[in-house]
């Protein structure tokens, strides 16, 4: 994206966006390669040796845990609102309302990115020792702060205070990121895991994720400020508090029960 945003210059919104856009099918075929060579748990190669797959799973997981669904949809309000904001709104707001140039501004997120790289692997591990919910709610009270320093810090316009907002931006989404697969899918019984876990994390892309950077723009435009955005984001964190609260810690437990 950076190189194509400095090759095309001022056409980069006319067809420079197109290229990373075409190129991420790429990771389609990563993504495939992978998921091909990782092995079934010990938990599903039991259930298959038994003969005890679900032949409806996506239907049963509805009928028998929508509790789990909703809850993990709203685990990750918290985590996936803001993660849209800082990584799709931030250029938006960032050239329109602060007059920054595009290629600072992914500059940034890219060093963010790279942060994630050993943050995410980091808070995942915390949370094998501390607990899935310990660390996941921490990192959801730490979203919902962090949204008003956030915009505050970029509303300076001081460029070394804009770095550093959006640097440390996505520390609280991976506070959150880390634990996530394991919390999510230690919800759900055995043979119903993938698909129930799949509703879950799915929903919340539609809810929360997808929705995010149009919510962060119609704010903006009406109120011409951040603050309002910062209070969306402390009411997304508000919900996965709540949501991780109600569900089940299922930290180093047994899971192969049905």
């Amino acid at each position: 994206m950076l190189a194509v945003s400095a090759l095309s210059g001022d056409q980069f919104l006319t067809w420079g966006w197109r290229v990373p856009f075409l190129f991420s099918i790429v990771l389609i075929a990563v993504g495939l390669y992978i998921r091909l060579g990782i092995l079934e748990t010990p938990v599903f190669r039991q259930l298959v040796a038994e003969r005890r797959i679900e032949r409806t799973p996506v239907l049963e997981v509805i009928r028998r845990q929508p509790r789990e669904i909703i809850l993990t949809a709203l685990c990750r309000m918290g985590e996936q609102a803001p993660f849209y904001v800082y990584t799709a709104f931030v250029f938006a707001y960032g050239t329109g309302m602060l007059h920054l140039h595009r290629d600072f501004l992914l500059t940034a997120v890219l060093a963010a990115a790279m942060l994630s790289f050993i943050s995410i692997p980091l808070f995942g591990h915390l949370s094998d020792r501390f607990g899935r919910k310990r660390v996941y709610m921490l990192g959801a009270a730490f979203t919902g702060v962090y949204g008003f320093a956030y915009f505050a810090m970029l509303d300076t316009g001081i460029l070394w205070l804009v770095v550093i907002a959006i640097v440390l931006s996505l520390i609280p989404h991976d506070m959150m990121y880390g634990p996530q697969a394991a919390l999510i899918a230690e919800s759900f019984t055995g043979r119903l895991r993938y698909s129930g876990a799949s509703l879950g994390y799915q929903l919340s892309s539609l809810i929360a994720g997808g929705p995010a950077p149009l919510i962060a723009s119609s704010l903006v435009s009406r109120y011409r400020s951040a603050t309002p955005i910062a209070i969306f984001i402390f009411g997304c964190a508000i919900i996965s508090l709540l949501a991780t609260a109600m569900l089940k810690d299922n930290t180093n437990k047994d899971i192969s029960r049905d």
